[in-house]
């Protein structure tokens, strides 16, 4: 795909949403990214692969598979992921960015949750994006360092990393001290 020019962006593009779309750890799409195209461009492609296919698995449980999604999240694992059902509904953009910072959890079964719960697309969508453009950096950088000498890009790569698990860790408290507040 590296030298195929528009097709081998486009071919990338979609592939890499339709791994995003089927549960496959988006950081690889922006490793594979980075390698391919570059820090820079592999970003890009990383970044809108990634937000593809999370706009595709987010539709495919609200449109689709709704009741799939609720099979699946129906008994303990579902008992588990309402109180995050419940903080996603009460705010949409600044739940999904707090989660989406922080390098754990399901990306897949996040999609699925908000698509299931009716969440707003458009804050889910955009805070989706805004989350996953961290770790899109730090990993096309990672992509980008293994195919040239890039210590620079590894070193800054780490630095971003660490950056991301910071304010994520801020939001999420923020989120939970609000929820507690609004519970007393």
């Amino acid at each position: 795909m590296r030298d195929q020019g528009l097709t081998g962006e486009a071919l990338f593009l979609l592939a890499g949403a339709a791994a995003a779309a089927a549960g496959l750890p988006r950081q690889g799409v922006a490793f594979l990214g980075g390698y391919a195209f570059g820090a820079v461009l592999g970003t890009v492609l990383g970044l809108a692969a990634q937000v593809l296919g999370c706009a595709l698995a987010y539709a495919w449980a609200r449109l689709v598979g709704r009741d799939w999604a609720e099979r699946r999240l129906a008994g303990r694992f579902g008992r588990r992921l309402r109180p995050v059902r419940d903080v996603l509904a009460e705010s949409p953009f600044g739940a999904t960015l707090a989660l989406r910072l922080l390098p754990v959890g399901n990306n897949l079964a996040l999609n699925l949750l908000a698509g299931l719960a009716g969440i707003a697309a458009l804050p889910f969508l955009a805070a989706s994006a805004l989350g996953y453009l961290p770790q899109t950096i730090v990993f096309a950088l990672l992509g980008k360092g293994v195919r040239v000498d890039g210590l620079w890009q590894l070193g800054l790569a780490g630095l971003l990393l660490l950056a991301s698990l910071g304010i994520g860790l801020v939001l999420l408290r923020r989120a939970r001290a609000g929820r507690a507040m609004a519970e007393s």
